[in-house]
């Protein structure tokens, strides 16, 4: 999707993208406290495929999920939006929000894969994962 740029939040939205990194940031507070995994939340391993998969600490798990759940909420909105024909410029505020709260959870799973398994990988040797992560990079922005 089209990212819309230099768009003034209203009240409404600036406080709930204010209360999106502000839950960000208490996860990450939470995270660094935790005894389990002190380097952050994420340990890569191979699945019986032989494929790259992470195990994620439960809270942050339990976080992304939430996230997720809520943003396919806003999706469903957006489809009852466009059947009911309500006005564009309200779609797009929307779609801007939905847009917002996905980068929010692409942040999160970005920081912890670079303090997790970015870290273990070039600890290992694995100077491979800089170029993966570089590409991914590319693709977000």
């Amino acid at each position: 999707m089209p990212e819309i740029k230099d768009r003034k939040k209203t009240g409404k939205e600036r406080v709930e993208v204010d209360q999106m990194f502000a839950k960000s940031d208490e996860t990450r507070q939470a995270l660094e406290k935790s005894n389990e995994n002190p380097c952050h939340s994420c340990s890569v391993k191979k699945n019986a495929q032989d494929e790259n998969i992470t195990i994620r600490e439960e809270k942050l798990k339990a976080s992304l999920v939430t996230r997720l759940n809520r943003v396919e909420g806003q999706v469903r909105g957006i489809k009852g939006m466009i059947e009911r024909d309500v006005y564009c410029n309200d779609v797009l505020n929307q779609i801007a929000a939905v847009q917002a709260a996905l980068d929010s959870v692409s942040k999160l799973v970005l920081e912890n894969h670079i303090r997790g398994c970015l870290v273990e990988k070039i600890q290992a040797g694995d100077d491979k994962i800089v170029d993966e992560l570089l590409v991914t990079i590319g693709k977000m922005l």
